[in-house]
């Protein structure tokens, strides 16, 4: 990889991007990972550049409307006092100006250009350049847009010297560990709500994997794909045959749900449901079995919740962070819903946490990043 340390950045204006996708409510950012995680790469740059401009993107951005409440101005404030620096918010108005006068900028949200055809998004050409024209050097730091091509994380570096930040090379390196020279017993563990989310990870890994455990909405395909009657639980049916193809050529890695919470938090084994049930958590016989398997394992990766823990159905993903938690071996876990139940549920960890959940499952599939140069 392209380091920034390999960079000259002495009296160079240098424009970086980074992944300030934090989840704001009125106002107030609810967790501020992302933008810890931007420090070591921040200061670095601030002790050596003339000046450093400042990209990232929020949210998603389709019409006027919801650029509403998509603006960065509160990333802006709270890494101000952070670094206990003053920092130039500026909405591309008058860019030049407010760079020629500042030492420390940062852009309005990239996405608000997606408004227009999604010129962002699409890495159009002419806001590539226009990003370009803001330094003379291009740092890219976003990892969990590193699996997107965009304006302001590849196309950018179309006109200028570019390099990776310290977290790419910290996020690239940790993922190594579940891709070169893994330490076996290895365990997937993979949540969230659709199948279709990550098929395409789960048939790139189950070879290399010695234990698959679905939780989460996904497991009810897998389920119905069994045979059992999962109510009105969240399934894509178009993918039943998919995963049904994959379970017969790999059920003795795969390992389902045994029990789990419906609604009203009533608690039902799997064989037991009705046709007006609708599953929301993993259960207590279930975590058994994890448990069991994560004990006895070497190294881990753990991506998705295993319930939908922000409506109160936290047991299953609250459990398992604490199996997770006490397990000796190399743990690896990504996304942004696995990190702010992370955050929630445990005040200390010794998890290896990635920043990037597709960017994560990419790599694991592996695929070339193109946020990340080589």
């Amino acid at each position: 990889m392209k380091t920034i340390k390999e960079a000259s950045l002495n009296n160079k204006i240098v424009v970086v991007r980074f992944d300030y996708n934090v989840p704001i409510k009125n106002g107030t950012i609810l967790d501020t990972t992302r933008i810890e995680k931007s420090l070591k790469t921040l200061n670095y740059i601030l002790d050596r550049a003339s000046k450093v401009v400042i990209l990232s993107h929020l949210g998603r951005i389709e019409t006027e409307e919801d650029k509403k409440d998509k603006s960065l101005k509160p990333v802006c404030d709270y890494l101000s006092k952070l670094i206990k620096r003053d920092i130039a918010f500026c909405d591309y108005n008058n860019p030049v100006e407010v760079i020629n006068n500042n030492k420390i900028i940062m852009m309005e949200n990239t996405r608000f250009f997606d408004v227009d055809n999604k010129k962002e998004s699409k890495s159009d050409e002419e806001l590539s350049k226009f990003f370009a024209s803001f330094g003379d050097i291009f740092i890219n730091d976003a990892f969990g847009t590193a699996h997107r091509d965009n304006a302001s994380n590849v196309g950018i570096s179309k006109f200028l010297p570019s390099y990776n930040g310290f977290l790419i090379e910290e996020e690239v390196n940790n993922l190594d560990k579940l891709v070169k020279n893994v330490k076996r017993p290895y365990t997937v563990i993979i949540g969230g709500a659709k199948v279709s989310d990550k098929i395409k990870v789960i048939n790139n890994l189950i070879e290399k994997v010695d234990h698959l455990l679905i939780g989460g909405g996904m497991v009810y395909t897998f389920l119905k794909a069994k045979g059992f009657n999962i109510g009105k639980s969240i399934c894509e049916e178009e993918y039943v045959p998919i995963v049904k193809e994959v379970l017969n050529k790999y059920e003795d890695k795969i390992v389902l749900i045994k029990d789990n919470y419906v609604q009203d938090k009533v608690l039902k084994n799997i064989e037991d449901m009705n046709n007006d049930d609708i599953g929301y958590d993993i259960g207590p016989k279930t975590i058994e079995s994890y448990k069991e398997i994560i004990d006895n394992s070497n190294t881990i990766f753990f991506n998705g919740a295993m319930g939908v823990f922000e409506e109160g159905y936290e047991y299953g993903t609250k459990e398992l962070l604490n199996i997770l938690n006490n397990n000796k071996g190399i743990v690896v876990t990504g996304g942004g819903d696995t990190i702010n139940a992370i955050n929630k549920y445990l005040k200390d960890n010794n998890f290896i946490i990635s920043t990037g959940g597709g960017a994560s499952l990419e790599y694991l599939e592996g695929k070339e990043l193109p946020g990340v140069f080589l």
